[in-house]
C-alpha cells in the first residue's frame, strides 16, 4: 500500500531501524537495535538548569521497586505543576533513556517536575504488571508531592504509543481507586484497543515503525493471551471501558498513516460525549514515530501543540 507522506519525512524513512515484532527472538533484536532510534534524536542542552536523577520508588504490593527518572528546574522558587510521563514502546520496548532528551524539553521549556517511569515491559511482565507499576509511581509522586516541589492540585499524566494507553489505564485507576486527583492526561498517539478492528487497523499492515502485525505481537505479549477476547480489562484497553465519565480534560494526538488513529479518534470522542473536557489533534501526512524526525515543520508544530496542551492543562 503506498502513503502520501510527508516530504520532509520521506528522505528519513530509509534511516529509521525496521521494527518488526513477530516472536520473541524479533523483539531481543528490536531491544538490541534501540540505540538506533535514540540516535536520530539530537541530546538537548537546556537553557535553564535542570536537576536530573534517578531513584526507584515503591512498587504495588509486594513487587520490586519501579525506577523512575526525575526532571526538576533547579532554580524554582514555589511549588510548580508535576507530570508523570510513561514512555512508549508497544508495552515491549523503550526505556528512560529512549525518551530522555524529549523529557528533559519538556521539563526545560515549561519549568515543571516530571517524573518519567521504567515500568516493567511485556511478555516477561504482562497486564497488569505495567499499568500497576504506573499506578505506584504516580500514587508516590501524589504522596511526595511537597518533598518534590510539586502542586498538588495540578498533577498531570501523560505519555505517547504504549504510554499513552498505560496513561488512560493509570487515569481510570485513579478514578476507580478514589486517587490520587488529577488535572490533566495527555494521550499521545495512544495505543488502546486490543481489538484490533478498526479501519486504520485493519489496513495499515506495511507502515513505518508501527503497523498492524506489530500490534498484534505488541498486545499479545501485554495480556499474555490472543488479544480481542470476552475478558480483556479496560485498566489494559481503555477502549473498553464502557464508563469515561469523571475523568480529568485530556489532549489527544493521532497521525494519519498510524494504524492506531482511529482509536485514538474514538475514544476522544468518547470522553467528549462523556463529559471529560477534550482537545483532539490529528496530523496529516505523518506516521507512528515520525516525531522522532525533529527538523521536520510538522513535527514542530506537534510539539508546540503538546507544549501548550500542557500549559494549559497543567495551569503553568
Amino acid at each position: 500500500m503506498s502513503y502520501a507522506i510527508d516530504p520532509e519525512l520521506l528522505p528519513w524513512l530509509d534511516m529509521l531501524p525496521s521494527v518488526v515484532l513477530q516472536d520473541y527472538d524479533a523483539l531481543v533484536a528490536a531491544r538490541a537495535q534501540r540505540s538506533q532510534l535514540s540516535d536520530l534524536v539530537p541530546a538537548y542542552e537546556p537553557a535553564n538548569p535542570v536537576d536530573v536523577r534517578d531513584t526507584a520508588v515503591p512498587g504495588p504490593s509486594d513487587a520490586p521497586d519501579v525506577p523512575v527518572r526525575i526532571y526538576t528546574p533547579a532554580n524554582r522558587t514555589e511549588a510548580v505543576p508535576g507530570l508523570v510521563y510513561l514512555h512508549g514502546g508497544g508495552f515491549v520496548l523503550g526505556d528512560l533513556d529512549m525518551f530522555h532528551p524529549h523529557v528533559l524539553r519538556l521539563a526545560d521549556e515549561l519549568g515543571i517536575v516530571i517524573v518519567s517511569v521504567d515500568y516493567r515491559l511485556a511478555p516477561e511482565h504482562p497486564f497488569p504488571t505495567p499499568v500497576e507499576d504506573c499506578y505506584a509511581a504516580l500514587q508516590w509522586v501524589a504522596a511526595k508531592a511537597d518533598e518534590l516541589g510539586i502542586d498538588p492540585k495540578r498533577l498531570g499524566i501523560g505519555g505517547e504509543s504504549a504510554g499513552g494507553g498505560l496513561t488512560a489505564g493509570t487515569v481510570l485507576l485513579a478514578r476507580d481507586r478514589g486517587g490520587p486527583e488529577l488535572c490533566f492526561q495527555y494521550l499521545g498517539i495512544p495505543e488502546l484497543d486490543d481489538r484490533l478492528d478498526t479501519e486504520s487497523m485493519r489496513d495499515y499492515v506495511d507502515t513505518p515503525l508501527w503497523n498492524r502485525p506489530n500490534a498484534i505481537f505488541s498486545w499479545t505479549s501485554y495480556l499474555g493471551t490472543e488479544p480481542g477476547g470476552d475478558d480483556v480489562s479496560p485498566y489494559a484497553a481503555p477502549a473498553r471501558a464502557t464508563d469515561l465519565a469523571g475523568l480529568p480534560p485530556a489532549f489527544v494526538t493521532t497521525c494519519q498513516y498510524d494504524p492506531l488513529r482511529d482509536e485514538g479518534i474514538e475514544y476522544a470522542r468518547r470522553l467528549a460525549h462523556a463529559g471529560v473536557p477534550t482537545e483532539l489533534r490529528h496530523y496529516p501526512a505523518t506516521f507512528h514515530g515520525s516525531s522522532f524526525v525533529e527538523s521536520a515543520e510538522i513535527t514542530r508544530r506537534m510539539f508546540a501543540d503538546e507544549l501548550e496542551a500542557l500549559r494549559r492543562g497543567l495551569r503553568i
